[in-house]
């Protein structure tokens, strides 16, 4: 697809949803984007944002969440699921925090990848939110399955992905692509039922030309 193309999409999606990329929606604190983004793996928004009022009062910094009784921390987080993993993760995260980087998180990809838990996905979600940098896209389940279906990517590996949808849009643009993606997923081409008789973008989308628009209701 070609950047013109691209960024017309682009502009469509950011008047479709104004407040995708709203930072009024995410925290400043670096500490909780990264907490929360890996909790928010294969669950909803709801059931992480119900959290954090109880994991960042008990526990409010790195050091602290190294400290945590790890059967506590299980209890705490398990209405996010895979919680075993996820609590294995956040200590193992927090620790090297407090270890290896005094007590902050950092803020470059290198560095990031090298936490417990914390892949491509997670360290982008992290950069541009809580340090406002666009190092690449995050390609989590909506915007790989909106890649593909639009037709920025034939690929299906996300590093493939990522590349693909950095290689035609510009840098700063990349943080937002993101959550525009992933608020057209869940609004209107969700994975079992695109509703492309609403949707802006569909005289773009590979899909919707191939396809056509399905049944609706």
């Amino acid at each position: 697809m070609d950047a013109a193309t691209c960024s017309c999409i682009l502009s469509i999606l950011e008047e479709a949803y104004p407040h995708a990329c709203n930072p009024q929606d995410f925290f400043s604190d670096p500490f909780q984007v990264l907490v929360l983004t890996i909790l928010s793996a294969q669950t909803t928004d709801a059931q992480v944002w119900a959290l954090r009022a109880p994991l960042f009062s008990r526990y409010p910094t790195p050091l602290a969440l190294a400290q945590a009784d790890l059967l506590e921390l299980e209890a705490l987080i398990r209405p996010t699921g895979y919680y075993h993993a996820k609590a294995r993760h956040l200590l193992g995260a927090a620790r090297m925090l407090v270890d290896e980087f005094g007590g902050r998180v950092p803020d470059t990809m290198d560095e990031l990848v090298r936490l417990p838990g914390v892949g491509r996905k997670t360290a982008n979600i992290v950069l541009f939110h809580a340090f406002g940098k666009n190092e690449g896209v995050a390609v989590d389940t909506h915007v790989l399955r909106l890649a593909r279906r639009i037709g920025y990517t034939d690929h299906s590996d996300p590093i493939r992905v990522e590349r693909d949808l950095m290689a035609c849009h510009s840098p700063e643009r990349w943080g937002a692509l993101t959550d525009l993606l992933i608020a057209h997923g869940r609004a209107v081409c969700t994975a079992r039922r695109p509703r492309c008789g609403v949707c802006p973008i569909s005289r773009f989308c590979r899909y919707f030309t191939r396809e056509g628009c399905p049944p609706q209701g």
